[in-house]
């Protein structure tokens, strides 16, 4: 993981596609959140140092994710979260109608922990993503994501339904072999610090695979 910012209260870092962000019942030490705390402590296991999960990226999305170094920046960054920007980078199949647009439906998952979009709002949550194509080449399109709500699997539910899966989805795609990753990154958060007020802003521009993918 690439480190972009560390002070006293916040680590901002870069996670790779296929690291979880926290551990399961399978798997608790290839997480971001494990080795950022063994990070903190400085291979000190006594160390009362730790990181605090503020939110979460599914394993096989890349970009930034935030963490907080207390509970009190933890709660801050969590209560003011709606209003944080979050922006991604996704390459879908296909070319959308129109070019952009916001999709809003009420998600729902069911108990083989897949996500899908319900007309009964009282049994989903409501779920809105803002997008704007950037680029079309090769059957595919370059969308680039303004985050209003987080829910799971939101985006790629939400291009899935449209007839537009996210490249290389293999839960919600249709199995195409054009990526072996995940085409979602999380490109850019804006957010206010938890002790200092000043507002930050972390970009890390676009994956070299999604470059490879779509054409300079």
């Amino acid at each position: 993981m690439v480190i972009l910012h560390e002070d006293r209260e916040i680590l901002v870092v870069v996670k790779p596609a296929g690291l979880l962000t926290v551990g399961t019942d399978r798997d608790k030490t290839r997480t971001a959140h494990y080795l950022l705390n063994d990070y903190v402590r400085k291979g000190d296991p006594k160390s009362r140092n730790r990181v605090y999960v503020v939110h979460r990226l599914d394993q096989d999305t890349s970009g930034v994710l935030l963490f907080a170094k207390s509970e009190e920046a933890k709660k801050f960054l969590q209560e003011h979260w709606a209003s944080t920007d979050k922006v991604y980078l996704a390459i879908v199949h296909g070319h959308l109608t129109a070019k952009e647009g916001t999709i809003s439906t009420s998600l729902v998952e069911n108990a083989a922990q897949r996500v899908y979009s319900t007309p009964d709002a009282a049994r989903g949550k409501l779920s809105t993503t803002e997008y704007r194509v950037l680029q079309e080449a090769r059957g595919l399109s370059l969308v680039e994501i303004h985050l209003l709500t987080g829910r799971k699997h939101q985006i790629r539910v939400h291009f899935a339904e449209k007839g537009h899966p996210v490249v290389g989805d293999k839960k919600y795609g249709t199995g195409d072999t054009v990526s072996k990753r995940l085409a979602l990154h999380a490109r850019a958060l804006t957010f206010v610090h938890p002790f200092n007020g000043r507002t930050l802003t972390f970009d890390t521009g676009m994956p070299e695979e999604f470059l490879r993918l779509i054409g300079k």
